[in-house]
């Protein structure tokens, strides 16, 4: 894909970010970074400790700092929490320096994707469906002011979306005159 620097993954938790993230890497042959494994790793503990420890807005500060410093570089890969659109600089800083794809699912697989995983701190109360439809409702609007793709991951082999996506994204860097 030429032209474009910075690929920046936007979506809900259990969209693919990091699954696609890494293949999609692979593939261009660029680094991946995971927001969230960047912050565990700084910081030696999980996101779910983070957030018990310094509730979301300590987290939500601490990702921002991390945002900022990984779109700042050029080509790579980055993954980021499905929250990451609820901050006006972190959405700056994604549109402004890469090109931001929102990968997204109905609710029902997103719940699916998720049922298991106890790393989802946002997603501990009694019903995780209605939880991810909240969620959405709020992040939805915010994914789709930032995105330059959209692309749906549900009922799809990782083969197929990374496949789909490298032909959009050199599809949008032909638009751009990239």
């Amino acid at each position: 894909m030429r032209g474009t620097k910075n690929i920046f993954l936007v979506g809900l938790m259990g969209a693919g970010k990091t699954t696609v993230g890494r293949q999609l890497a692979c593939a261009l042959r660029l680094p991946f970074e995971d927001s969230d494994r960047t912050i565990e790793a700084r910081t030696g503990v999980t996101i779910p400790f983070l957030f018990e420890q310094e509730g979301e807005a300590g987290f939500r500060l601490r990702e921002k700092q991390i945002v900022d410093e990984l779109t700042a570089g050029e080509g790579v890969v980055l993954a980021t929490g499905g929250g990451v659109v609820l901050d006006a600089d972190n959405r700056a800083h994604l549109k402004g320096r890469g090109c931001v794809v929102y990968l997204r699912a109905p609710i029902e697989i997103l719940v699916a994707r998720t049922a298991h995983d106890r790393n989802r701190p946002l997603l501990q109360g009694t019903n995780p469906h209605a939880r991810l439809r909240q969620l959405l409702e709020i992040r939805d609007p915010l994914y789709r002011e930032v995105a330059d793709v959209i692309l749906d991951t549900s009922n799809r082999s990782i083969r197929v979306v990374v496949r789909e996506l490298l032909q959009r994204l050199d599809r949008y860097a032909r638009l751009r005159g990239d």
